[in-house]
């Protein structure tokens, strides 16, 4: 099997919507990643650092979907880090309200010895040195590697950040933080300019309107699926970066052809990710109903003309 290694936080999280509120539950980029890509054929594992704190049940739901934690650091008598955060009506904006590094603020990744050699590389939205530093680790060159990263850091490490961007081959961001990073309103303009800064590929995504993939003079658009009701956006990127990332794992095709299958499997994955509070819809989520939702997607997206 191919070999997929996930960068990202494990965390907790603590999430208000319009529809409810939770405590600390589990959350962090690198835990949906995981979830979203363990519905493929592939090893994978997931590179981040988290407190004694944090509960063995949630290490055991990672470890049951086969997700290798042997680049999971515990830190003892540390605190893992913490994220709450409102949203909006519209489930479109949030407030952030509390953001607690803990140990996330001297995290130094360690790659496990046998991903090393990973065919794809997912960099879930941690400090671009971070970032470097697990491509710096790597023995060989990975067939495919994606970057995730946010505003709070084209804000607060922007140099950082475009060095890292110079190394991977698809950054995905959504609309606003395209916007920000290239100046350009326009997004085919700011896909332009963000390919000039390294990726072949840019992947911007546009939440409950979908997705849209660029690479050189082509681009391809994913609709999100319309659903009946959105419950808690929280990780849905992330899950999308999974899907996608996964897909191509599996499959071991990095052309642009394929790259518009993997967009469709990772808004697939999304779609369920929003339908209940964090992880809780991913946790419960079987093959079957996969397929179901990608058959419909294809009738979404199908249709006959006459030119």
């Amino acid at each position: 099997m191919n070999k997929l290694l996930i960068v990202g936080t494990v965390a907790f999280d603590a999430i208000e919507t319009p529809f409810g509120k939770t405590d600390k539950i589990l959350g962090g980029a690198g835990t949906y990643i995981g979830l979203s890509a363990a519905f493929f054929n592939l090893q994978s594992a997931i590179v981040s650092v988290v407190g004694d704190d944090f509960p063995q049940e949630y290490i055991d739901l990672l470890t049951d979907r086969n997700i290798d934690i042997s680049g999971l650091e515990v830190v003892q008598g540390g605190k893992t880090f913490f994220w709450s955060g409102r949203y909006h009506n519209d489930l479109n904006s949030r407030d952030t309200l509390d953001t607690q590094l803990n140990v996330l603020a001297d995290f130094q990744p360690k790659v496990p010895q046998n991903f090393k050699n990973a065919d794809v590389v997912m960099l879930g939205n941690l400090h671009p040195l971070v970032q470097s530093g697990v491509l710096d680790q790597l023995e060989s060159k990975p067939k495919l590697v994606v970057l995730d990263t946010m505003n709070f850091w084209m804000d607060c490490a922007l140099p950082e950040l475009l060095d890292v961007i110079k190394r991977v081959d698809v950054i995905t961001i959504n609309d606003e933080e395209a916007r920000q990073l290239s100046g350009e309103y326009s997004l085919v303009k700011a896909a332009a300019k963000i390919q000039a800064m390294g990726p072949e590929y840019v992947v911007i995504k546009k939440g409950e309107h979908g997705a849209l993939l660029f690479h050189e003079n082509n681009v391809f658009f994913a609709p999100a699926l319309p659903l009946e009701e959105v419950f808690d956006p929280t990780g849905a990127g992330d899950t999308f970066a999974g899907g996608f990332a996964g897909f191509i794992t599996q499959s071991e095709n990095v052309s642009f052809e394929n790259m518009k299958n993997a967009i469709i499997y990772g808004s697939n994955l999304a779609s369920f990710c929003v339908e209940k509070f964090g992880t809780e819809r991913m946790l419960s989520l079987d093959k079957e109903e996969v397929v179901s939702r990608l058959k419909q997607f294809k009738s979404l997206t199908q249709f006959d003309i006459e030119l």
